[in-house]
């Protein structure tokens, strides 16, 4: 019998970022998940603050070299790995030199302020994570986002890839956490999603490029929602209500791996329901 696949997806991850709620949970989940006898494959960005000879990072030449094309511009796609010996698990690092390696902080300057590009960073990393899983034809039963940056993933799944024999029948879990922003995303946000096959109607639920008009998309777009913190951006919470969709509440350090492993099954045995 295959084994149920999981793909995490996250914006931070222990040991390489602080262990904030969502890295401990990036961290520990999958490798819970393996353990309970499922394939799993791990993404984040490779942040600059990321030391790569300290984490022995690599780079795997076999599934960089493509170029993204956002707003009309190539950029290069460099995939590196790293290992969690204890967890027996590797984590794959979605890079590039302009959107990640060259700065030394993540989502905010060196006056705090809110990276101008940080909506091309996340196309980059969506579609990249996307466009490596490909590569590694790895096909996903679950997709399970973390953090804001990720919740473009469940718009292009049900998109531009929604066709794609990669990701047709992946079925997606997202994870809210209280990692809003203020900040507001450009007039060009909306021209950066488009690929082959997206349509303007699409594109209509993201119009306002704010962090809850992304929140209220990504949790449309997925099959279940996981309430990753005990306290979410305030009005999230009314988006997950009108929804409809499948809801986890919030479980504690001591019994997630199973709750959520028992949610990934409640959320495949649906899909078969519906299909």
């Amino acid at each position: 019998m295959k084994k149920t696949r999981v793909l995490f997806v996250s914006q931070e991850l222990y040991p390489y970022l602080d262990q904030t709620e969502m890295a401990r949970i990036s961290r520990f989940l999958p490798q819970g998940t393996q353990e309970r006898g499922r394939e799993i494959r791990t993404f984040m960005p490779k942040f600059g603050i990321i030391n790569e000879r300290r984490n022995q990072l690599h780079e795997v030449i076999r599934l960089s070299g493509m170029n993204l094309i956002i707003n009309n511009h190539d950029h290069p796609l460099i995939i590196k790995v790293a290992s969690i010996q204890s967890a027996r698990m590797q984590v794959y690092f979605i890079d590039n030199e302009e959107y990640f390696n060259s700065r030394k902080s993540i989502f905010h300057d060196e006056r705090n302020k809110f990276f101008k590009d940080n909506e091309d960073r996340a196309v980059f990393f969506c579609r990249g994570v996307l466009e490596t899983v490909k590569k590694l034809g790895w096909n996903p039963d679950i997709i399970h986002c973390h953090g804001w940056m990720t919740s473009l993933i469940p718009f292009f799944v049900k998109t531009s890839y929604k066709d794609d024999p990669m990701f047709r029948n992946s079925r997606l879990v997202y994870s809210l956490y209280n990692d809003g922003y203020d900040e507001r995303f450009s007039e060009n946000f909306l021209k950066k999603l488009m690929m082959e096959g997206t349509t303007d109607t699409e594109l209509k639920g993201l119009k306002n490029a704010d962090y809850t008009s992304l929140m209220s998309n990504a949790i449309n777009r997925s099959d279940g929602i996981v309430l990753g913190a005990p306290d979410i951006h305030n009005g999230v919470s009314a988006i997950v209500k009108k929804s409809g969709k499948p809801v986890l509440e919030y479980q504690s350090p001591d019994n997630y791996l199973d709750a959520y492993n028992a949610f990934y099954d409640e959320i495949l045995e649906e899909s078969q329901v519906v299909a």
